[in-house]
């Protein structure tokens, strides 16, 4: 007697279950990777991230030979000033938060349901794992990669080492890279040596750093060193 087949039920079950299977396995496998990155960067060094491949690739195509300069410093040796700037410049709430700032981000959404001009909400706990873990651009995947990587960094490294690497990665320049780089570039000392106003100036620039420049700050630019500098007088102590 011949064996009755199965029917194309049985099959499209046999399919999911073959899908679903793989689908564990790449989330397990992503998982496990991404983790370990992360808590392998606690203690290593990112040497280079995505958008430095990126500007490089940009430059290249408009002749310009490449160009990263950063030199890494470690968190004793960057300037009280540049910490306390970078914090009243960029996330004031950064010592007490789990890596997300609720209101920061409720403001910008509402100011960009308004306004041409798009604000960010992210804190440098966001602005870290962005630098170091993904690419640049803005999509709800992209951010929905940065919200897991800024739980992970908060998770598995210190407040004190998650502003080490800011300050170490974040673009400041025209193929600057990192508070050491920018104060050799536009002081011609070291980021340890920064004064308050010096610190103060260079965070101004960070929300667009190939626009702004702390060699010719212009009327906005310094009207925001005067509110960070107010800002950081208003702190207090940063216990990292």
């Amino acid at each position: 007697m011949a064996k009755r087949r199965g029917g194309p039920g049985k099959s499209s079950k046999s399919l999911g279950k073959k899908i679903s299977g793989i689908a564990i396995k790449v989330f397990l496998w992503f998982l496990m990777v991404s983790v370990l990155w992360v808590v392998a960067y606690r203690f290593i060094n990112p040497p280079i991230t995505l958008l430095m491949i990126e500007r490089n690739i940009s430059r290249k195509a408009d002749g310009k030979p490449f160009k990263t300069e950063k030199k890494w410093v470690k968190f004793v040796n960057i300037s009280d000033h540049m910490k306390r700037a970078a914090v009243s410049a960029e996330d004031q709430l950064f010592l007490h938060h789990m890596g997300f700032d609720i209101k920061a981000i409720e403001k910008a959404y509402e100011s960009n349901g308004h306004s041409k001009r798009v604000k960010g909400g992210s804190t440098i706990s966001q602005q870290t794992a962005k630098n170091v873990f993904l690419w640049p651009g803005r999509s709800w995947v992209r951010k929905g990669f940065e919200a897991y990587f800024t739980l992970l960094i908060e998770i598995f490294w210190s407040k004190s080492r998650i502003m080490e690497v800011y300050l170490n990665v974040i673009e400041m320049g025209d193929g600057i890279y990192g508070a050491e780089a920018a104060s050799q570039a536009y002081y011609g000392k070291s980021c340890k040596s920064m004064t308050r106003s010096q610190a103060a100036l260079l965070a101004a620039c960070f929300p667009n750093p190939l626009r702004w420049t702390p060699k010719k700050p212009t009327k906005y630019i310094n009207h925001r060193k005067y509110l960070i500098m107010r800002n950081m007088r208003r702190l207090g102590t940063l216990d990292f």
